[in-house]
């Protein structure tokens, strides 16, 4: 992620009330409009700002509770001209009930080993995002990253940022998730896991994985990032449960949230 020329400048304390450590005033940029990557015939603009500093990990983990995601040094929300699609979701651990399927996808990965290892690129690692890449999203962004691209995308972040990796009984790598360690829980930056696999239901048993540690861990949530209700690759995330969005509200559960929306809607037909 770049920051454009025309960039807007916003001067803002980035400290929440609650949080009695001083810290410097942030900047704050706006992006260019470019093409949408989720939905068609729609512009994306985002609002970001640098984790620089001593104080990054402290930044980190008030924006993330505001809705920010990080990228490499920065972290970003989605500003865009007059749609608000993109909502911050994320699954509070110790309220979550797996599904039946979900208890069914935890006991048939239970041969893998899982190792949580430092946030390091290696061509083993590259190999395999390479190939999910290609198998899943050929075309994208993403699909012609470098080994260099990768290496940055792994290791350029200023907070506690690790790779949890799954192996398989001889010891293949066949699943990754870059993971950000937060006061409050953990964030999936970016997952990949082999392709050929898909009987596994990986991405299903990583984010399972990442539940059961953070409960380990005495940790509240597992950030999911954004969910688009008319994107379909993110229909996934509806299926943890109870699943809290981020709305003019605060966080709030999605069930909540979805039957205000209706009984505003009703309100409004006059039904």
């Amino acid at each position: 992620m770049t920051r454009t020329d025309d960039t807007t400048h916003t001067l803002t304390d980035a400290s929440s009330g609650a949080s009695k450590r001083a810290r410097p005033l942030s900047f704050f940029f706006g992006t260019r409009e470019q093409p949408c990557p989720y939905l068609p015939d729609l512009r994306e603009s985002k609002v970001v700002t640098d984790l620089t500093g001593p104080h990054a990990q402290d930044l980190h983990d008030e924006l993330s509770l505001a809705g920010f995601r990080r990228s490499h040094n920065l972290v970003y929300r989605p500003a865009c001209n007059g749609c608000q699609l993109c909502v911050p979701v994320r699954i509070p651990v110790r309220r979550f009930k797996p599904s039946r399927t979900q208890r069914r996808t935890w006991r048939q990965n239970a041969d893998l080993i899982v190792d949580t290892v430092p946030a390091e690129a290696t061509l083993e690692r590259y190999a395999l995002f390479d190939r999910y890449q290609q198998a899943r999203h050929r075309g994208g962004g993403m699909s012609t990253m470098s080994y260099a691209d990768f290496r940055a995308m792994v290791e350029e972040t200023p907070v506690d940022t690790r790779l949890i990796e799954a192996r398989d009984g001889d010891g293949n790598l066949i699943a990754v998730s870059l993971t950000d360690w937060l006061r409050d829980g953990l964030s999936g930056i970016y997952k990949f896991y082999e392709p050929d696999q898909s009987h596994r239901s990986l991405g299903t048993f990583m984010i399972l994985w990442h539940v059961a540690h953070a409960r380990v861990q005495a940790l509240e949530n597992v950030y999911l990032g954004y969910w688009i209700a008319e994107c379909g690759k993110m229909d996934y995330k509806k299926n943890y449960r109870p699943l809290e969005i981020l709305g003019t509200d605060g966080w709030q559960d999605f069930e909540r949230d979805q039957q205000t929306e209706r009984q505003n809607e009703s309100d409004s037909t006059g039904e």
